[in-house]
């Protein structure tokens, strides 16, 4: 008989719980592999659940960018059109400056004050006739005159940075370099010529107390000091030079010798340039931006209440003339034509070593001796890399020249032998010590007050040759920070300079810029050694402060009105570089920043905002400052534009808008000069 289907039922889960129960052993409950399967299987799902809904977002997220990127696609031809209509104000600025240029050439014209119009080539040349065929120049004279050149050399510098095509032609720029070169050459030539006239008299000013020669004539430009060997007594090898606070040891051969040492100290360097030239680089102020000068309209007066800050460059120290022109002729020739020749190149070499009399170029039997100082025989020249390193606070012309024959007197008569020679460089062979070392040259030179070393200086010495700075031939180097001097030991006569690293300022740790008043801001940047803050006002920046370690700074050049490319250069000869260059980016690292700011005083923390471009849009980011790793997301409810500007409109404030709109072209001008020197959006 067929049983009912529910004993069936019961029969079967009792077979099923039986057989269960036997392969588990007699145990109830799952077996361990069921529970772990059952758990990847769980974990696997959830899994499945999360990339299926990473997914969707993901797909939601590409729509949104499609979405965005056809509306900025649509919007791009119509921001670029409002930034080129807010362009117009560069223009603006960029006339009135040239406006002004002719304002100021015409009230020249009409000033007839005796000093040549740079632009009119005939006045540079005639200006530079007349001096150079003036040979009874006193040392005075001379530094009077410098004024006249460095101005001219600056307004020079400036037409090169700052006119148009429009202005001035490519020969025309050709040729205000030549008269660059031209003018270097002729005012350390001039200086040769004081020497060489205050020498032949030197025996009338002997000092009573030694029976030597020594004085000190300084200007806001140039510190001239020179000690003159009479009576050759060895226990008179080391002097002083009060009121400079230069000072030296000589060897014993030098101290029983008819020499005089000479120490010029010009606060301008006219030879590192020469080595931008040779390497076939652009001059750094020129690569920034042709946007970075502009000369205020009271320029005049402010070079005369400051002149600490005067020129960046200076000439090397000719022997005679004819070997200065050549060699800066050539220099001239190589950035011209191509200073990558190496034909040519060695033929500039060969050219000036044959100039031995040459007051900044050692002997090679003086070059063999200080590569044995540096190291061992053949060993490669340290030569110093200016993209890294920087001359800072003007050159030292260190030079033992030969004393020319003295008047003497014969009754009521005073004779001269006159030596058609012109300055001649002493021939001066270093001593050997009893240990087989060299006897060198111990100098100490006072820095200069308005310079800050932030670190110990590298010393180097220029060589002409190669055109550069070298850092071998130097040694015992001992830096007082306090009583701001450097005391080297040198295995001959040299020009030397202090190297600071330029970079050591960057990455800026923060940066402002807010509003003063109608077209006035206050830009703050605060460096890793200083917090500069710049007044801002129309076309022209005043230095408000510059604190480091609590302390204010450079009182010479704070509290005057004056050009953002016054001020640059003012700031980077005081020693505070805060303005990279094209080749920076090797050195120091380039995040972006930028925050709306209304009012004065610092921004609060929750005002910052990210942002990141790529070279053809703008977009806001969603991380912080705080964010411990990148992400380009995007912020919520944010959108692609063209430019920063149209991405901070977006976001900005109408008071804000406002204000830009209605800012001033040469307030503008500036603020745009001063943020393009800085880089602050990628150097914070």
């Amino acid at each position: 008989m067929e049983l009912p289907n529910c004993i069936k039922i019961i029969l079967t889960f009792v077979l099923f719980s039986i057989i269960a129960n036997m392969k588990s052993g007699g145990k109830g409950g799952k077996s361990k592999k069921e529970r772990e399967a059952k758990l990847r299987a769980e974990a696997q799902l959830r899994a499945e659940q999360e990339e299926a809904e990473r997914l969707e977002r993901e797909r939601l997220y590409q729509e949104h960018l499609a979405k965005l990127e056809a509306k900025y696609q649509v919007e791009r031809e119509s921001e670029l059109a409002e930034l080129h209509s807010l362009e117009q104000k560069f223009l603006s600025a960029q006339q009135w400056k040239m406006d002004y240029r002719e304002q100021a050439k015409w009230e020249h014209y009409l000033s007839c004050d005796g000093t040549p119009d740079p632009t009119v080539p005939q006045e540079i040349n005639t200006f530079m006739s007349l001096w150079r065929d003036d040979h009874d120049e006193d040392v005075q004279l001379v530094m009077e005159k410098e004024e006249v050149v460095l101005n001219l050399i600056e307004k020079f510098e400036y037409l090169l940075l700052e006119a148009s095509p429009d202005e001035i032609t490519e020969k025309q720029r050709d040729q205000y370099l030549e008269f660059i070169l031209q003018l270097q050459d002729l005012l350390h030539q001039k200086y040769n010529e004081a020497t060489q006239n205050l020498l032949k008299t030197a025996s009338m000013y002997e000092d009573s107390e030694t029976g030597n020669m020594h004085t000190v004539i300084k200007n806001k430009n140039s510190t001239f000091c020179i000690w003159v060997n009479l009576k050759k007594k060895a226990r008179l090898k080391n002097f002083v030079f009060q009121g400079a606070g230069h000072a030296f040891d000589l060897p014993k051969s030098l101290a029983l010798s008819s020499v005089a040492v000479r120490v010029l100290h010009t606060r301008y360097d006219h030879l590192s340039p020469l080595w931008v030239q040779c390497q076939g680089l652009p001059r750094q102020e020129a690569s920034d931006t042709r946007d970075l000068a502009e000369h205020p309209k009271d320029s005049g007066k402010e070079r005369g209440e400051d002149e600490e800050e005067k020129g960046e460059e200076e000439p090397s120290v000719p022997a005679a003339e004819e070997t200065s022109s050549q060699g800066r002729k050539e220099s001239a020739a190589s950035l011209k034509e191509n200073s990558n020749n190496t034909d040519d190149v060695k033929e500039t070499e060969e050219k000036t070593e044959q100039n031995s009399d040459t007051l900044d170029v050692p002997s090679q039997e003086e070059d063999a001796l200080l590569q044995e100082e540096a190291g061992g025989r053949g060993e490669a020249p340290q030569v110093a890399d200016l993209q890294q390193l920087v001359p800072l606070g003007g050159v030292y012309h260190i030079a033992a020249l030969q004393l020319p024959p003295q008047v003497q007197d014969v009754g009521d008569w005073s004779m001269v032998e006159l030596l058609d020679v012109g300055l001649e460089v002493y021939p001066y062979s270093p001593d050997k010590a009893e240990d087989g070392t060299q006897a060198a040259v111990q100098i100490t030179l006072r820095l200069p007050d308005n310079v800050i070393y932030f670190q110990m200086p590298v010393v180097a010495r220029w060589d002409p040759a190669g055109q550069q700075w070298r850092t071998d031939g130097i040694s015992n180097i001992t830096y007082e920070a306090e009583e701001k001097s450097i005391t080297l030991g040198m295995g001959a006569f040299y020009t030397v300079a202090l190297l600071q690293d330029a970079h050591l300022n960057l990455p800026y740790q923060a940066w402002e810029l807010h509003p003063a008043g109608v077209d006035e801001g206050l830009f703050t940047v605060t460096a890793v050694f200083a917090t500069i803050q710049i007044q801002i006002k129309d076309n022209q920046c005043m230095l408000a402060s510059v604190v480091v370690e609590k302390e204010e700074v450079l009182s010479h050049i704070t509290g005057k009105w004056m050009s953002p490319f016054a001020l640059r250069a003012a700031l980077k000869r005081a020693g505070v570089n805060i303005f990279p260059a094209e080749y920076s980016p090797k050195y120091v690292p380039v995040p972006r920043k930028v925050s709306e700011h209304l009012t004065a005083g610092s921004a609060k923390d929750n005002d910052w905002s990210l942002y990141m471009f790529s070279g053809e849009k703008v977009q806001t980011l969603k991380l912080t400052e705080t964010s411990e790793a990148f992400s380009g997301e995007l912020e919520e409810e944010s959108e692609f534009h063209s430019t920063l500007y149209h991405m901070l409109k977006d976001s900005a404030s109408s008071e804000a808008m406002d204000r830009v709109e209605r800012a001033g072209f040469l307030f503008i001008d500036s603020v745009y000069q001063l943020l393009l020197a800085t880089r602050v959006l990628a150097y914070s």
